[in-house]
């Protein structure tokens, strides 16, 4: 069996990985067990990607696709975030490439738009980090990942139990001092690299009978690999947890996080072909100021029932300030005024708070142990939002407006929602997993859209949306061996966003007033597992359908005039396959080899999205008519058809090291599938690129380490994505061949 196995493997051409020789089994690749403390989750093990207990804390991962990362295990740059490093193994996931500070991940998976992960939940600790995830839910903060012990990802299928969205979950599980095994420690880690980047991050964390502790500080600084694209990150993080009784634990943590980036701006194709590092744009400037507090609370009823309960609260800023044309457009000096233009002022606030209650309890029937898990969340949000302010014509970063913001708009999001799984044995192999989901849903919006010539206000139309519905779903796991075949039916629902409600006279843009929410549903069927020590696999394929899309189409009034109208315009439809192998071929064929282990993987997604009953209504200027089409067939935008990461490891003794293959096909950039690039850059294909990764590090012993490596390494010359907007608009490239390297100790 081991030479077919290894047959099939080298057939397929698979990449790799890194992990430590060891002799004694990997219990914790293993999916069946339950863990009471997520923190203890992969400890003591060399492996990064691990499957999800079937039970965590209060939460059911059973039935789901899901993926468990292992961050003090992965090779790569964590300084900068480098999220394709990162999630190297969970396949699929696809990523926006245009940051060179780490501070928005932007994540997508099965066609959905990567923008700024908002087709996932995206928590910390298990509370919301995002804007609004019902009305704005763009993530503008993403937690430094030398702080993260664990990143959790469950995808579509985590619909039930955390949110609606498409996407699923991705829940960064931050440090807390409980791995501390004494009273007090010192960590630091300072890094330096290419393009002036130099990070440093020091904690104290520690434990004791009836506590434990952790705090960092870190700040990053860097040019980036382009032209104007200087960037300062400040992130602070505390907390302490008390065991109050045997039975109840007490945590309270605090979060700050503050960044200003200089934006380069897009870039036309053109411009692109001639010089991908330049920039035209050196008066952009980027600002977020986070800060959130929380309060968890664990209690144990008996020992086969709990209670998790959280309260959460965020203040955050979003600000920009810029000159946001297209890249065409050069940023020039008046020659009348001899100044440069004025540029565009932009304020976001957001404050929303939050809590959610969730029960699990174990329980027999006859000989068999099911179990049940629900919950209770209410979230509220409030957004002003202040843009299209008339800035200076300097070039530092300043928030001044020489006039009251044109734009003046209030909206609040509140949410109740109500869940409930459970896990049931049908025999000793087989588990059925129903679920369900209930929400409640209400979007307001007020405001001043501008103002008109004469200096009146123009007023949005009020709006308050008020929407109830149901998900429903079913698991289920069949298990053989150390290996299981899984399903699962979940149904999703995108409710509509602040944008898609504010109409805008300027465009002469009409809201349609049936205009309904998204929504879906994703499968999935799987099987995962592990052969020996020497395999780990999940291969599964998926269907994710997504209803009733909003598009703007052109319209026509009795009078002959033109208005833009919009609406839901039709459905998508993602078909594919995911598949993630690794193996050791030492451990298959040498176990008690003295030269170290070697590990291969490949990650490997194949994904179809297309547009079903699309409609598409344009303006005939020739003919002044209406013409309508269908965009039926076409391919999602964003959505690349082969995602592969392959990889090798090797490790011996106190060295580690990984080579990395990252391939991405191409995709569109717009509905319409359009090829050649547009003379701005915002539309056209993005082609497709792959990517040569190399890190590695050297642990002298528990206290001191080296790690380094070289990002893009061939020094490939792609984009990942064409902005419409922020931070463009155009082309946005990535970065250039760069380095890191990272010295660390712990006292």
């Amino acid at each position: 069996m081991r030479i077919l196995l290894t047959g099939f493997l080298l057939s397929m051409a698979f990449g790799a990985q890194a992990q430590e020789v060891t002799v004694e089994r990997d219990t914790l690749r293993t999916h069946t067990k339950y863990l009471a403390d997520i923190t203890i989750v992969g400890r003591n093990t060399r492996a990064d990607i691990h499957f999800l207990p079937e039970i965590v804390g209060t939460q059911i991962n059973a039935g789901k696709k899901n993926s468990l990362i292992v961050m003090d295990n992965v090779q790569g740059n964590v300084v900068t975030n480098s999220m394709r490093q990162v999630m190297a193994k969970v396949p699929g996931i696809q990523i926006w490439e245009s940051d060179p500070s780490g501070i928005q991940i932007s994540v997508g998976a099965r066609g959905l738009s990567p923008n700024r992960s908002w087709e996932f939940n995206v928590r910390q600790n298990g509370y919301d980090i995002s804007s609004d995830p019902f009305g704005y839910p763009e993530a503008y903060y993403t937690p430094q990942l030398n702080s993260v012990q664990r990143i959790q990802v469950v995808r579509g299928a985590g619909s039930l139990q955390y949110g609606p969205q498409f996407g699923g979950l991705v829940n960064f599980v931050l440090k807390d001092g409980s791995e501390v095994k004494k009273p007090f420690q010192f960590e630091t880690q300072q890094t330096a690299g290419s393009y002036g980047l130099f990070n440093t991050y020091n904690a104290i964390g520690g434990s004791g009978e009836k506590h434990n502790y952790y705090a960092f500080w870190d700040r990053r600084t860097g040019d980036g690999g382009r032209q104007n694209g200087r960037f300062w990150v400040n992130t602070g993080y505390g907390t302490v947890a008390l065991k109050a009784t045997p039975k109840l634990k007490i945590a309270l943590e605090a979060t700050h996080f503050d960044y200003t980036s200089q934006q380069p701006g897009g870039l036309t194709d053109a411009q692109f072909a001639a010089n991908h590092i330049q920039s035209f744009r050196d008066r952009n400037w980027f600002q977020v100021r986070w800060n959130m507090l929380a309060l968890n609370a664990d209690y144990t009823i008996n020992e086969k029932s709990r209670i998790n309960a959280k309260v959460f609260g965020m203040s955050g800023d979003r600000n920009s300030i810029g000159f946001m044309l297209t890249p065409d457009i050069r940023d020039t000096i008046n020659a009348t005024t001899r100044q440069f233009n004025n540029r565009r002022v932009d304020i976001d606030q957001y404050r929303n708070a939050g809590a959610e209650l969730r029960y699990i309890n174990e329980y027999s029937i006859g000989k068999l142990k099911n179990t049940f898990a629900g919950g209770v969340r209410y979230f509220y949000g409030f957004t002003n939002r202040l843009q299209n302010g008339r800035g200076d014509t300097g070039s530092d970063f300043n928030l001044n407006t020489l006039a009251p913001f044109a734009t003046d708009l209030n909206f609040v999001t509140q949410n109740l929602a109500v869940f409930a799984e459970n896990i049931i044995h049908i025999g000793e192999k087989f588990i059925l997993i129903p679920g369900i989901r209930y929400e409640s849903v209400v979007n307001t919006a007020d405001g001043r859209l501008n103002f008109a010539s004469g200096g009146t206000e123009n007023k949005i139309t009020s709006q308050q949306r008020e929407r109830n519905f149901a998900l429903l779903g079913v698991g289920a796991e069949y298990h053989i061996g150390r290996t299981e075949i899984y399903a699962n039916y979940s149904q999703a629902y995108r409710p509509i966003l602040f944008s898609d409600i504010t109409d805008n006279p300027v465009i002469d843009l009409v809201i349609d007033q049936n205009l309904r929410d998204a929504n879906g549903y994703n499968i999935d069927l799987g099987w995962r597992g592990t052969v020996g020590e020497f395999l780990f696999f999940d291969v599964n394929a998926f269907l994710l359908q997504y209803n009733n899309r909003i598009g703007t189409i052109t319209q026509q009034r009795t009078d002959g005039s033109f208005f833009n109208l919009r609406t839901n315009v039709g459905n998508s439809v993602a078909r594919g396959s995911e598949w993630l192998v690794e193996f050791s071929p030492v451990k298959a064929f040498l176990p008690g080899s003295r030269f170290g282990n070697i590990t291969l993987f490949s990650s490997l997604a194949f994904i179809d999205a297309r547009y079903g009953d699309f409609r598409v209504v344009t303006r005939n200027t020739s003919t002044n008519t209406l013409q309508e089409s269908t965009l039926k067939d076409r391919r999602v935008e964003h959505a690349p058809q082969r995602i592969l990461r392959n990889g090798i490891t090797y490790a011996y003794k106190k060295l580690t090291a990984t080579v990395q293959h990252n391939y991405t096909s191409e995709a569109f950039s717009d509905a319409n599938n359009t090829v050649a690039g547009t003379s701005n850059g915002v539309n056209g294909l993005i082609p497709a690129y792959q990517i040569v990764d190399l890190a590695g590090t050297y642990k002298f012993n528990e206290r001191f380490f080296v790690r380094g490596g070289i990002n893009n390494l061939m020094n490939e010359k792609y984009f990942t994505r064409r902005a419409g907007g922020y931070p463009g608009p155009g082309i946005m490239p990535a970065e250039p061949r760069n380095f890191f390297l990272t010295l660390g100790a712990k006292w």
